[in-house]
């Protein structure tokens, strides 16, 4: 951290477009979470306050410090990740609205999901065994190819276990974007997939329960279940999102979100809110800020000289980029609804939390990595002015 002795050298070197993004969605989630506060009694605007004050002061300590540090002691992320997937198994409580066991109740009625933690040490680690890969040219192997599969199957099967697989869906997306971008062979992938499409039947069977099997099928009986059971919340999330026509009813004016029509609108079901109160344009007004946050992501793991400063990147950019279109994706009927939240926006102070440590990460690959950037553009240019 002494690198930065002022804030101006702190400015110059930081991705400030970024840093304002996220500010602006932290406070545009604040804005929907306080309108539809008023259809409970629970103040969900209080806890994601905290979250998010907690969540930019680690961001910024994190952007601060050197991201290296972090994958050379790879190891405490990964003690840190058992303790939490232990924790849950002991003392893991189901809370209500979901129908897994994944989080841990604290005193004065808050509560903490792990497995959004977990996605940190996650990458952390997954960037230290694909940085080893690497340095050993081990990376296009079918043995390096097993162990990568493996690093990532062990916390997909703790969380699976826990009942939280819309969550192992996402450590899905990131494992096969952050082994792709660090070079992993295509013909690994296609393999991967067909194994995949293969035992799909495998899957249906045993490996998913009877709701998980009928939240599917509700996507394909519009008339039946969409109007009972499993379809219900998103035919009227649906309902809300079309309700909002272009400008939207107003913040704190939105009838169907004042009596809570919809099921779990401050959480997955947040764009509901944006679309019934603020209307089209709200709604891509937020798809901007997030799409904003998500490029800038992206071309800072573009920009980084370092492959495990890129990982780290990409792992940020799997995470925020997969939740998105998977939470839209259930919002307006198009995936099942699998319990995941939209990045910086859903009410979640665990999830909130762990998204703004992540975009902290990446400042500190984009903070740690400018010298090598300058002296690069230096060199270009001294070797232009040479041949001329």
């Amino acid at each position: 951290m002494n690198r930065f002795k002022t804030v101006g050298e702190y400015l110059k070197r930081t991705d400030v477009v970024l840093w304002l993004l996220t500010l602006c969605a932290v406070i545009y989630s604040l804005l929907l979470i306080s309108s539809m506060q008023r259809a409970g009694e629970y103040s969900f605007l209080r806890t994601q306050t905290a979250a998010v004050i907690l969540g930019l002061a680690a961001s910024a300590v994190i952007s601060a410090a050197d991201y290296r540090y972090l994958i050379d002691k790879w190891y405490l992320s990964a003690i840190i990740a058992a303790v939490l997937a232990l924790l849950v198994f002991l003392f893991g409580r189901q809370v209500t609205g979901t129908d897994d066991t994944a989080w841990i109740m604290l005193p004065g009625g808050f509560s903490i999901q792990p497995s959004e933690l977990i996605k940190i040490c996650f990458i952390i680690t997954f960037a230290k065994h694909l940085s080893y890969l690497k340095e050993k040219e081990l990376i296009e192997s079918l043995f390096g190819v097993i162990t990568l599969v493996i690093h990532a199957a062990i916390p997909m099967a703790v969380i699976h276990l826990q009942g939280d697989d819309g969550t192992v869906l996402i450590f899905g997306f990131i494992f096969l974007i952050m082994s792709f971008t660090a070079g992993g062979q295509l013909r690994s992938f296609a393999i991967l997939g067909g194994l995949l499409l293969i035992s799909i039947p495998l899957i249906w069977s045993f490996f998913m329960n009877d709701e998980h099997r009928n939240r599917i099928l509700a996507l394909f009986d519009i008339d039946g279940n969409a109007m009972t059971n499993y379809g219900w919340q998103q035919y009227q999330g649906k309902v809300s999102v079309a309700s909002g026509e272009l400008s939207g009813s107003g913040l704190y004016n939105g009838s169907r979100v004042e009596y809570g029509i919809v099921p779990e609108q401050e959480n997955d079901f947040i764009f509901t809110v944006a679309g019934e109160e603020l209307g089209f344009i709200g709604c891509m007004l937020l798809l901007a800020v997030l799409f904003g946050i998500i490029i800038k992501v992206l071309m800072n793991a573009m920009r980084s000289n370092d492959f495990q400063g890129r990982c780290i990147c990409c792992g940020v950019f799997a995470t925020i980029a997969s939740q998105t279109i998977i939470n839209l994706g259930m919002v307006l009927g198009f995936f099942p609804v699998v319990g995941i939240t939209l990045p910086l926006f859903s009410s979640g102070g665990t999830s909130a939390l762990s998204m703004l440590i992540c975009l902290g990460l990446v400042q500190s690959v984009r903070n740690h990595n400018i010298d090598d950037m300058d002296t690069a553009r230096l060199r270009r240019g001294s070797q232009s002015r040479l041949k001329i």
